[in-house]
């Protein structure tokens, strides 16, 4: 784990999405971003995902200004972002109040519902059935 940096005077919030889970620690700094002991960019390689983590940050014209510890797990990367990306906005309503009407705009601090659905018995998949033959 990163030890230079304490985050002792931190807000901590929890993010989820599909199966997985974030926990967020966040606090004034300089912007840097710590998941799983590793910084983000190493941790996501996607472009797609780099862009939706730091999201919040730069609808609040933030982006320098706090520091991120994240421990996350469950599900695959995609939705880790998710999770990383609730959990984050949770924290900075938590840190500046009049930052909840943007970021709610935005549909950020609203946790995904959406799940994969489960398998039905007689079924292939959830809602694919198995192939028809009359003869």
């Amino acid at each position: 784990m990163e030890t230079d940096i304490s985050f002792k005077d931190s807000k901590y919030a929890t993010g989820k999405r599909k199966t997985s889970i974030a926990r967020i620690w966040l606090k004034k700094g300089t912007g840097k971003i710590v998941v799983n002991g590793k910084n983000y960019d190493s941790y996501f390689k996607r472009a797609s995902h780099k862009m939706q983590l730091l999201r919040p940050f730069e609808i609040l014209n933030q982006a320098t200004s706090y520091d991120v510890k994240c421990k996350v797990k469950g599900g695959g990367l995609t939705g880790q972002v998710g999770a990383m990306v609730h959990g984050i906005s949770k924290a900075l309503v938590m840190m500046d109040s009049e930052s909840k009407s943007t970021l709610k705009k935005e549909k950020l601090t609203t946790r995904d519902s959406r799940a994969v659905e489960r398998k039905k018995y007689g079924h292939r998949k959830a809602r694919r059935s198995f192939q028809f033959s009359k003869r």
